[in-house]
């Protein structure tokens, strides 16, 4: 079986338990705690996504694809780019929340330079500020802090 990222959302304050069998596990993971709580991405098969979000005893729930009959995997690009901005801008950094479909208005760029450079998501004015917003389709979105628009370029879509 082929391995994927998957999202998983980790209820009352139990995602060091999970986090602590990924480890047993030996599994991949990325835990954004600073920023996100209760938010634990998982590189696994999906056979094991699941498994660790029904029999672990940890009150999960992994986020499902539109039709919701399967765990949503998350391509690599989608989850190397979100992990790159979450731990280079810690500063400035806003969790917006669920990815909606404003997020995905404006241009799409790439970052060419500065602590981003080779980020890629949408331009969105937050606060009369140009920033760049991040996303994992349906599961979360964050703005950077304030980018200056002579390190963006435009990608065609």
């Amino acid at each position: 079986m082929e391995q994927h990222w998957y999202a998983i959302k980790v209820y009352y304050n139990r995602i060091e338990q999970l986090i602590a069998i990924c480890k047993d596990a030996g599994l991949e993971f990325f835990a954004p705690t600073d920023i996100i709580k209760s938010l634990l991405f998982v590189r696994c098969e999906e056979a094991e996504v699941v498994h660790l979000a029904t029999d672990s005893h940890t009150k999960a729930w992994v986020y499902r694809n539109t039709e919701g009959t399967r765990p949503a995997a998350i391509p690599d690009r989608e989850m190397e780019v979100f992990r790159f901005v979450v731990t280079a801008g810690r500063e400035g950094l806003e969790l917006l929340g669920d990815d909606r479909p404003e997020y995905h208005e404006g241009d799409r760029v790439v970052v060419t330079g500065g602590a981003f450079k080779g980020a890629e998501g949408h331009i969105k004015r937050i606060k009369r500020d140009r920033r760049l917003i991040v996303t994992i389709k349906g599961v979360v979105a964050v703005a950077t802090a304030y980018i200056h628009p002579s390190l963006l370029r435009k990608v065609e879509e």
